[in-house]
């Protein structure tokens, strides 16, 4: 087995843009476990009758055996153990990936705090972590939840005390753009902030495109995989590994109350994958797609007016209304 959790093996490999594109946090022995056993189980019983985060567990699990060719053949003809290692492969890509997009990270989100020219003051730590979160002004405002207000002195006590404690589906300000709430739209520039974009370039499309025209090096995470578009997952990830930068904890936990990492990153896949907001989520969705792959294939292209192309769509609508006419 140890020679098998090498991180040159195909499914570490997986497992590295998997969790960072499909789904972060989670146990990957386990789901692949209770994957198989649901197969046998909705012979009898609709996915529809499981509960919402079942149904998101099987919809995973169908992702990954879908994007590795002969993966459910290996997991259902295969024995506890095989499946067992199989999700510690998956999972140690899955985490190392995170590992390294962290240290990577850790110092150029310092670099977005401020404008490009201007510095921190009071400067922060880039090995320490102590003086990041609610214990820096700057750091403070970024990571203070919308709808309450920090430079109000109180606030700011009570968020610094941890007597006002913060939860994970508390968002901070830096989610919308420009730093502002409107609680009367709280839609409005949500999940569009520099800091994302930003800290989305770094760790897909590379460092460098961060101050260039968005564009997938051929070293990046993007290009490596094929990546094409942003999916909601990934910017789910990265608004947690930015939250995580900018708070004063050291380590990175799922279950660490304190930044309460995992109720982050799923409450906002929560939202994205919420059937009611499909419009505003194709907006913003597109948005992204736009700003980091704006050659992108599934982005929309338009068709210019006369061309022959238009002339063709239109002799063929024209001919589809004529058979519907004709049929009633």
């Amino acid at each position: 087995m140890a020679n098998s959790l090498t991180s040159s093996n195909p499914l570490v490999l997986h497992g590295r843009h998997f969790g960072r594109t499909v789904f972060a946090l989670c146990n990957y022995p386990a789901l692949l476990t209770s994957g198989i056993l649901r197969l046998e189980e909705l012979q009898d019983i609709p996915v529809e009758d499981y509960p919402a985060d079942v149904r998101r567990e099987h919809r995973v699990f169908m992702e990954l055996v879908d994007s590795y060719p002969g993966l459910l053949e290996c997991l259902t003809n295969g024995e506890e153990e095989d499946i067992i290692l199989v999700g510690e492969l998956l999972g140690k890509g899955a985490s190392g990936a995170r590992g390294d997009d962290t240290k990577t990270l850790k110092s150029a989100v310092l670099e977005w705090l401020v404008p490009r020219g201007q510095v921190v003051i009071p400067p922060l730590s880039r090995n320490i972590k102590s003086d990041h979160g609610f214990n820096h002004e700057v750091t403070g405002a970024l990571l203070c939840p919308a709808g309450l207000d920090w430079s109000n002195a109180e606030t700011k006590q009570g968020l610094k005390s941890g007597e006002i404690a913060v939860r994970g589906d508390q968002w901070p300000m830096f989610l919308y753009a420009g730093n502002i709430y409107d609680p009367e739209e709280p839609w409005k520039g949500l999940l569009r902030s520099e800091i994302l974009i930003f800290g989305f370039k770094h760790v897909f499309t590379s460092p460098s495109s961060v101050d260039r025209e968005p564009k997938a090096t051929r070293s990046g995470n993007a290009y490596l995989h094929g990546m094409k578009s942003v999916t909601k997952a990934s910017l789910a990830y990265i608004a947690t590994q930015v939250r995580f930068l900018l708070s004063s904890s050291s380590v990175f936990s799922r279950t660490d109350t304190i930044t309460d990492s995992d109720n982050f990153y799923h409450s906002i896949l929560d939202l994205l994958e919420d059937p009611d907001e499909n419009e505003e989520v194709a907006d913003l969705m597109m948005w992204w797609t736009r700003r980091v792959f704006p050659n992108s294939s599934s982005l929309q292209r338009s068709i210019s007016k006369n061309s022959a192309l238009s002339k063709i769509q239109e002799k063929c609508a024209i001919l589809q209304e004529r058979a519907t006419a004709g049929a009633t």
